[in-house]
């Protein structure tokens, strides 16, 4: 395990504490917590990423050059 240092405004120190205080744990684990869950949603990829997938890998270039035909709505 590595050790790092951070800098906090007074105001989120004490909350910081307050909340550590009300868990039961030291503050150091609920950094643990927050920085293990930002860097889950960092890396996520989003459920629909290829679902739709044209197999085209220059649609966004060929937008300009077709057009859709007009459907009816009925």
């Amino acid at each position: 395990m590595g050790y790092t240092s951070i800098e906090l405004d007074d105001a989120e120190l004490q909350e910081l504490e307050r909340l550590a205080a009300e868990r039961g744990v030291p503050v150091a684990e609920i950094l643990r917590e927050a920085v293990s869950e930002m860097l889950l949603r960092a890396h996520r990829k989003p459920r629909s990423l290829g679902i739709a997938a044209s197999g085209f890998s220059d649609t966004a270039a060929r937008t300009g050059d077709e057009r859709a035909e007009p459907r009816s709505w009925r």
